[in-house]
């Protein structure tokens, strides 16, 4: 990690930039995969799966033997901890099961919203050498709590054709039973204009690597709707003198080990923090079976030193993290300060690996700066708000004047005539 010591705010925009591909070839790669699949919908699905995956496949959707199989090949510890994940992430979710009361804006005006699951849902699941089962439960849960009567999955099949079995139990805790053996872009174009299997879904949801946040992106101009920009995952740690280095480099690497285009960023007050951190990186490197993967993030990453904690605050509020970890005993004295970021990690012992699996918190969040503007994924992610209102005779009566006033001065005679005629049959009466 390169350390930068007091940078000037003049060059934090510089200091924010995350990794990422050229962007002019990204887009022009996976609008060519976006327009295959709206072509030629299952032909090219298998093509690009031969492709990109190295596998051939005989089907793309899962059958009742491939989640028989799961069952018997998920370790009973895993499954009892998927359990208790699953119990904490309903419990955190359900709370957001909020019924809106109604509000009389003035006599005989009653207004009030009601939350309508979004009919049909489309879950990516990244695969491959890190498949994320943990996000099946992220964003099942939330999506059958909603009430959305239609859930399809897709995540990318290993080179043997078949789906982590885990990810398959997942599924099935969820009651999630359609699931396709697609991953990247082509999946989001598969979800997003439907094909001769995978049926055309209302919004999609799911992170993933910087070809499906770009196909993400671009479906969402041809009208199917996207949970948020959620691409490489990525860390921010505020730590001072009263951090442990030791659980510092944990965290660094807990994200750095996500991918080679993820990004960890240490800010501190405190110089021997960030060298002891540094240090205990590389000493816990040592041991990682991804450790490659890590090292590459690390070569894409830094250590901010400033002198004062604010600073340090608002540096991460520029930088608007995923994931932001204040390594403090003194935490309650920064936590209002916190303008932009996905989900927060509190002291010591909050670790952001509890968030990814089993806190009750989603871990399905912006990133690349986003957190400026968007929220994780929750309950509300899953509906869509409809207002109503009922306007009685008394209602229509005290309101319909100032509406007419109104409509007149924007010259909508139309509008302005629909309170008149009911207006005048009242007064008649």
């Amino acid at each position: 990690m390169r350390v930068v010591n007091n940078p000037p705010k003049s060059t934090w925009e510089e200091l924010t930039k995350r990794p990422s591909l050229e962007k002019q070839v990204l887009t022009e790669n996976v609008s060519e995969i976006l327009k295959d699949v709206q072509r030629n919908g299952d032909s090219a699905i298998y093509r690009y799966t031969q492709l990109l995956d190295g596998v051939q496949l005989n089907s793309i959707l899962v059958d009742e033997t491939e989640f028989e199989d799961a069952r018997e090949k998920v370790p009973l510890k895993l499954k009892e901890s998927m359990r208790l994940a699953y119990a904490n992430i309903e419990k955190f979710h359900k709370s957001q099961q909020i019924v809106e009361p109604v509000v009389e804006t003035m006599q005989g005006v009653r207004c009030w919203r009601k939350s309508v699951g979004i009919e049909k849902v489309g879950l990516y699941i990244p695969g491959g050498s890190a498949p994320l089962f943990s996000t099946v439960l992220m964003l099942g849960i939330p999506a059958k709590l909603a009430g959305c009567k239609e859930i399809v999955l897709c995540t990318p099949p290993s080179k043997e054709g078949k789906i982590n079995p885990a990810i398959l139990f997942a599924a099935e805790l969820v009651g999630i039973k359609t699931i396709f053996k697609i991953g990247g872009a082509q999946a989001i174009a598969a979800m997003g204009f439907g094909t001769e299997s995978v049926p055309k879904l209302d919004k999609i949801f799911g992170p993933g690597n910087q070809y499906v946040t770009k196909a993400k992106e671009l479906i969402q101009q041809s009208g199917t709707a996207i949970d948020m920009p959620a691409g490489p995952s990525e860390v921010l740690i505020i730590a001072d003198e009263t951090s442990n280095p030791i659980y510092v480099a944990a965290d660094l690497l807990s994200q750095a080990e996500h991918g080679a285009d993820s990004q960890v960023i240490l800010v501190s007050n405190c110089q021997s923090i960030i060298e002891k951190s540094i240090e205990q990186v590389q000493v816990q490197l040592t041991k990682l079976p991804r450790k490659n993967i890590a090292e590459q993030a690390l070569d894409k990453s830094r250590a901010i030193v400033f002198d004062e904690m604010k600073d340090c605050i608002a540096f991460s509020n520029s930088y608007a993290p995923e994931h932001l970890i204040l390594a403090s005993e003194s935490f309650n004295e920064y936590v209002e300060q916190i303008e932009n970021a996905g989900s927060v990690f509190l002291g010591n012992y909050s670790c952001e690996s509890a968030g990814d699996y089993a806190s009750g918190t989603n871990h399905t969040l912006p990133t690349n700066g986003f957190a400026k503007s968007y929220s994780g994924v929750s309950i509300d992610s899953f509906v869509k708000k409809i207002t109503f209102q009922e306007l009685t005779r008394e209602g229509i009566q005290s309101l319909g004047p100032a509406i007419e006033i109104m409509a007149e001065a924007e010259e909508l005679f139309a509008h302005k005539n629909a309170v008149t005629v009911r207006l005048k049959t009242v007064s008649d009466e």
